[in-house]
């Protein structure tokens, strides 16, 4: 079996008549690739189109299960309704689709990332189940009719899952809980200077030092944490090194935890770099999908940063972690965290040597608990 990193899975389902004769169609590709690497269709009887669309996620998910169980997931479907209830934002009212939401959780991987997209863009998932009802007909290719979705939004009654992270009781629902402990500062870091991946790799100095002995103080002295995780470059390493010292922990590395590479940029100011990359400068502001002339881009920090914290649910779920780590990859575990846009990262701030307090819940709801605080001795309250 081939070792996917990621994978789309393409699903659908129709009837003709509504209910009438249905069918459902699902597929898997390599998101690197785009190869289809498995695909499932069955002409089932008489149902409604939603509930042949939730069949065809459940086939879908089950592929996923049998070639790529160590693979990332993002679900692609045209069915607005089961996207929605799916990712919880919308309830599950019907008593036919109750036990089909129900499986289809039950079998989805964690972190699964859910994306309605327009019909035109599902059409293979679609020409699927055609293909077999039109053979279970006897027919030839009938064009699908549009599904009916119900739309009613997740309000006080209680949903397929429990979206007020307030009201949850981490005792009997232990979430995962991230203490995402920015790097103490380096020479780099007090001359605001761009340091990526691939760059210098300064260490910290000694204000840096002093303020890594507070941060892992402070976390000694407010619950400790059950593990340790830092990105593999040398200012992390060191942060990491006296958490792990004073938790009396050893210290784990994810490369997905590195900060952006800034390419050509790395070791110059802002000011440098808007005088000598002008053009390049503003596509980069412009776009987290625009990388730095021989860089990363923003969007693939998502990438990764979402793979690292998967992991880290997947390996410490229901327990405490320190995840020592930079800037841009910090951003993104908070916007995972807040489900919000990508722009939202230039308007956070994070200090150096702070503390943010991320919390995965067993069923995938995360929140950011706490943001950017800066211990200041053990004693400090949070």
């Amino acid at each position: 079996m081939a070792g996917y990193r990621r994978v789309v899975v393409e699903a659908d389902g129709g009837s003709r008549g509504n209910p009438g004769p249905a069918a459902f169609g699902a597929l898997i590709r390599d998101a690197d690739t785009g190869a289809v690497i498995a695909e499932s269709a069955e002409a089932f009887g008489t149902a409604t189109n939603n509930v042949a669309e939730y069949k065809g996620l459940i086939a879908g998910l089950e592929l996923v299960r049998e070639h790529a169980p160590d693979a990332e997931v993002e679900v692609r479907m045209d069915s607005k309704l089961v996207i929605e209830q799916m990712a919880g934002r919308w309830r599950v009212k019907h008593p036919d689709m109750k036990p089909l939401a129900m499986a289809a959780q039950r079998i989805a991987p964690f972190g699964v990332e859910w994306t309605w997209v327009p019909r035109e863009q599902n059409k293979a998932a679609d020409a699927i189940l055609n293909e077999v009802l039109d053979v279970a007909q006897g027919k030839t290719p009938k064009k699908r009719r549009e599904p009916a979705p119900e739309q009613e939004h997740v309000g006080s009654e209680t949903g397929t899952r429990n979206p007020m992270a307030g009201w949850r009781d981490p005792l009997l629902d232990p979430p995962t809980t991230i203490l995402l402990l920015r790097h103490g500062v380096t020479d780099s870091t007090v001359n605001k200077l761009f340091c990526g991946t691939g760059g210098a790799d300064p260490g910290l100095n000694d204000q840096g030092r002093d303020q890594a002995a507070r941060a892992a103080a402070w976390i000694a002295a407010h619950g400790g944490a059950d593990a340790v995780v830092s990105s593999p470059l040398a200012r992390t390493r060191e942060t990491a090194a006296a958490v792990g010292r004073a938790l009396d922990l050893e210290v784990g590395t994810d490369d997905d935890l590195a900060e952006a590479s800034f390419g050509e940029w790395d070791g110059m100011s802002f000011a440098q770099v808007q005088e000598r990359f002008p053009a390049e400068l503003d596509a980069w502001l412009g776009s987290t999908a625009v990388p730095p002339p021989g860089g990363e881009a923003y969007d693939s920090v998502f990438t990764r940063a979402r793979r690292a914290r998967n992991r880290l649910v997947r390996d410490h779920g229901g327990r405490t972690v320190v995840v020592v780590s930079h800037v841009t990859p910090i951003k993104m575990m908070a916007r995972l965290a807040l489900d919000v846009p990508m722009p939202v990262i230039h308007r956070l701030e994070l200090e150096p040597a702070s503390i943010s307090t991320v919390r995965v819940w067993p069923d995938g709801l995360s929140t950011l608990r706490g943001w950017s605080f800066v211990p200041e001795s053990p004693a400090t309250s949070r």
